[in-house]
């Protein structure tokens, strides 16, 4: 079964050129998936009480186009599995156009991107992932399209470009008690952000560790010919979160 929402983009979500940034487009992807969690039953108001939250592990994005201010967009999204203690969460994202024809408005809607994200549970008092997909609960949400993203393996940056600092503090710290996902993808933003407009673009993430209140991330990045690669890394030098922006065809 495939759910939709549809959301205005405001002000406050698109930079300079008035295009929605990446890291506002990750969390209307993750409040969708919340939103069809808590409707089908396995929502954090239901796993919270037992101990339990969902947490984002993997993320792939590609957008053909990104929507501006006022646009309407419609996210449609399904679980495509929940298999070996993670659950695959597909999306397809469109924009609303809106046509004059003979004096009547034909509203219409236009594919603009498409993403796979892959989530886990956490045990939230041994921080460890949890396997409870066999649980009755979950029975008959699988709607099983495949949606064909190919994966990107993320590799260490031996030599960046340059590096950025950015202290965990209390406005990136959710109610899972750790550094919200899409403070990661800012802070990656922040430290370096190639020119992307007009074009396609593909956004990677993998989360490996979660980041707490106080703690330094250091972003080092590597400009490529395609775009950029970023390796986020903890106090202790344990690379916390991994990230790729690609431009152009995919």
């Amino acid at each position: 079964m495939k759910y939709s929402y549809e959301f205005e983009i405001k002000y406050q979500e698109v930079d300079g050129k008035k295009k929605l940034r990446l890291f506002n487009l990750e969390n209307y992807l993750l409040e969708v998936a919340g939103t069809v969690a808590d409707e089908l039953g396995f929502g954090i108001s239901k796993l919270h009480p037992m101990g339990l939250t969902w947490i984002l592990t993997r993320l792939s994005v590609e957008m053909y186009e990104l929507p501006t201010h006022c646009e309407k967009v419609c996210f449609e999204t399904w679980i495509e599995s929940n298999a070996h203690m993670l659950s695959t969460r597909d999306f397809r994202i469109y924009k609303c156009t809106k046509d004059n024809v003979q004096g009547t408005k034909d509203e219409s809607w236009v594919l603009i991107g498409q993403c796979k994200s892959v989530w886990a549970v956490l045990d939230l008092k041994k921080r460890e992932i949890a396997n409870i997909f066999d649980d009755p609960m979950f029975e008959g949400c699988v709607d099983g399209e495949v949606l064909d993203i190919p994966r990107v393996r993320m590799t260490t940056i031996p030599e960046p470009t340059g590096v950025m600092p950015h202290k965990v503090v209390y406005s990136d710290i959710d109610y899972n008690g750790h550094c919200n996902s899409c403070r990661y993808l800012q802070a990656m933003t922040d430290a370096y952000l190639p020119d992307y407009y007009g074009k396609k673009v593909r956004l990677d993430i993998n989360y490996s560790k979660e980041a707490m209140l106080g703690e330094t991330l250091q972003t080092y990045y590597l400009v490529t010919g395609d775009g950029v690669q970023y390796q986020q890394k903890n106090d202790a030098g344990e690379t916390s979160c991994s990230g790729k922006l690609s431009i152009g065809d995919f």
